[in-house]
């Protein structure tokens, strides 16, 4: 009996140490997140100034290209025996002139007339007449005033001038004589048309609704800023304003202005949230001289604690021998605060979990978590199974790991902000200018599935029509 004794002492002596040696494991009881409810939270609005140039040489390549061949033809003879065909002759130009206080678009038309003149009597039942066809040139000079009306740039049209090259004559009776005086009378009554047609032309060529709402549309498609940390640039258009149309040397100039709101989103591709039939232009005064931009910055809980974890590899927390390394971090929301739980491995395998209050620092630009401490029921059961892991400077080496930088996300955000900000051309003759100030922090704020961190910009940005086709 003796002899089967010292085997079994031994065996327990093994075991015993062999349990010595083997890794604690803590059971803590977790603390439950509140209730999932859907991402709610208040967005503030921004504000895009977009001050808009178009300049009068494309205003007249358009009018050219759409004011071409017969601009004016009366065919009937019995009211007032004369028929006549104007043609634009050469190029149309457009330029700006003052007339008093006011400044104008001068439009210079070259025209080309095809005329024939009838003449003779009607009395007593007689009728005997006699025509005679004859060409003419001459340079009608009209201006124009600008107004703004419903996304569409309008002018309001009168001649000024029409000067003849050249004074058709018709011969009668042997004898030349001037008919000019028979012209001008008929000029009065197409120079509304031409008046109407330059206007027609001009409102064709300008209308930019389209191409506004077009711009607007893909402003409102979120675009990715950075890939390495997935997030995604969201802009939902709320309100359009415009002042009144103006000249200014060779361009018509105005100012738009976007209201807005914008977020950074981390994660998967948002919706976009813009439905462009129903944005609505609204006139204004003036507009303010900056742009403001308030962005949130959305970093969900799980998209977060991704980011975390990476702070943790390689790193080991303790002394000596009692060492642990974090493999794992999940946060989450409970009565306010930020539970941040690291799954540990080495001298003690587990869960352990922290509580604090995110806080934002300017400098590094990073979220981190202040007055971070071990919930109740992780700090009793580290004290009475593995004290020194309690310990102030082990949480304080931990502490440090729990931080969220969003520096690279804001720096790669401008960045791709700032390329279409920098003589982007959307479309032909198109190009887009402006300057972006750096992004200054304003306030964390905790919802149930995320991290929201609200950022305020502010810049200049304008927009410049040259060479449109």
């Amino acid at each position: 009996m003796k002899y089967l004794i010292f085997p079994l002492v031994l065996i327990l002596i093994v075991v015993a140490f062999s349990a010595c040696s083997t890794a604690k494991k803590i059971e803590i009881i977790k603390p439950e997140p509140d209730n999932a409810a859907p991402l709610v939270y208040e967005t503030t609005t921004s504000f895009l100034k977009l001050p808009v140039s178009i300049k009068l040489k494309d205003i007249e390549n358009q009018t050219n290209k759409l004011l071409n061949g017969v601009i004016y033809n009366d065919s009937i003879m019995n009211d007032d025996d004369i028929i006549m065909k104007v043609w634009k002759q050469a190029p149309i130009k457009i330029e700006s002139e003052k007339e008093g206080n006011i400044t104008k678009i001068k439009t210079t038309l070259p025209l080309k007339i095809n005329a024939t003149y009838r003449y003779g009597f009607d009395k007593m039942g007689i009728k005997l007449y006699d025509s005679k066809e004859f060409n003419l040139n001459g340079i009608v000079t009209l201006l124009s005033e600008v107004d703004l009306t419903n996304w569409q740039l309008k002018t309001n049209t009168k001649i000024k001038s029409l000067d003849w090259t050249e004074s058709p004559t018709v011969t009668i009776a042997g004898k030349n004589i001037p008919i000019t005086y028979l012209i001008n009378p008929t000029i009065r009554i197409f120079k509304s048309k031409i008046e109407k047609g330059i206007d027609d032309s001009i409102i064709e060529s300008l209308n930019f609704k389209p191409q506004v709402l077009e711009a607007l549309d893909k402003i409102a498609t979120p675009f990715e800023m950075s890939e390495e940390y997935a997030s995604w640039l969201r802009i939902v258009p709320i309100e359009l304003y415009v002042t009144d149309a103006i000249l200014k040397k060779d361009a018509i100039a105005m100012d738009m202005g976007l209201k807005c709101s914008m977020e950074t989103i981390i994660g998967k591709k948002p919706e976009k949230k813009f439905d462009k039939s129903k944005i609505v232009l609204k006139p204004v005064v003036k507009m303010p001289d900056q742009i403001t931009a308030n962005l949130i910055a959305v970093s969900t809980y799980e998209d977060a604690s991704k980011i975390m974890t990476k702070n943790f590899q390689g790193q080991e927390f303790g002394d000596g021998k009692r060492k642990v390394k974090v493999t794992n971090v999940n946060l989450w929301h409970k009565n306010g605060k930020m539970i941040v739980a690291l799954d540990i491995l080495g001298s003690i395998n587990g869960t352990i979990y922290l509580s604090g209050f995110p806080q934002y620092n300017e400098e590094t630009k990073e979220i981190y978590f202040d007055k971070l401490d071990y919930v109740l029921d992780t700090k009793s059961v580290l004290i009475r199974s593995a004290n020194w892991l309690a310990q102030g400077y082990v949480l304080r080496k931990i502490q440090e790991s729990c931080r969220y930088s969003i520096k690279p996300n804001l720096e790669e955000g401008k960045q791709n902000v700032m390329q279409y900000l920098t003589n982007y051309s959307p479309m032909k003759g198109v190009f887009v200018n402006g300057t972006l100030a750096d992004f200054e922090f304003q306030r964390i704020e905790l919802t149930n599935k995320a991290i929201l961190a609200f950022i305020k910009t502010s810049g200049q940005v304008d927009v410049k029509i040259d060479g449109m086709e």
